[in-house]
């Protein structure tokens, strides 16, 4: 025997969803900038160096001297052989006042009289070391500088913003059904 049965065949309903994404568009021009600057002004003093050197005392080493230095060492010179010539005359006076005590008193005041020393020659023509004097003072630099600040000027431009808002819609394009059957009644 066959029992009836029910048979139920169901279909779920299907949607159909269209969706639109949304737009955006936001643009934005670069600002506009200007900048003005004036070049700075810049003074300058100089007071140039200056340097002395002294080299009399080396001139003089090399017995190259100023009339007037000369002058007064052959004065200087002059009295002390005018000194030694009266010394040496006294002492020539006082031997012959003595002649009777014996010796060659006359031919020794001729060889003494006649004779002359013999000159010592050496390297005159190099200074000693240190002769040369120098003193420098040096130069002096003084600026005024006047900065002028920079004149900027920025213009802003607003953004544009363009908005298209998205959009969803919905459809059924399969209904739900419920189909209820008895088989084997």
């Amino acid at each position: 025997m066959q029992l009836p049965q029910i048979r139920m065949q169901s279909t779920f309903i299907q949607l159909d969803i269209q969706s639109e994404s949304p737009v955006q568009r936001i643009t934005r021009s670069a600002p506009v900038q200007s900048i003005q600057q004036s070049k700075a002004v810049v003074n300058m003093k100089t007071t140039p160096g200056k340097l002395t050197i002294d080299q009399s005392e080396a001139w003089a080493d090399m017995d190259i001297k100023p009339i007037s230095q000369r002058t007064a060492e052959y004065a200087q010179k002059s009295k002390q052989k005018a000194l030694e010539g009266i010394a040496r005359r006294s002492r020539q006076g006082d031997e012959l006042m003595s002649i009777e005590k014996g010796g060659n008193v006359i031919a020794a005041h001729a060889k003494e009289n006649s004779a002359r020393p013999q000159k010592q020659f050496n390297v005159g023509w190099i200074p000693s070391p240190g002769s040369v004097k120098m003193h420098y003072e040096r130069a002096k630099l003084q600026f005024d500088v006047q900065t002028n600040k920079p004149i900027i000027d920025v213009e802003f431009k607003q953004p544009t913003h363009d908005y298209t808002p998205g959009h969803v819609s919905f459809s059924v394009s399969q209904k739900n059904s419920l189909t209820i059957d008895v088989v084997n009644e």
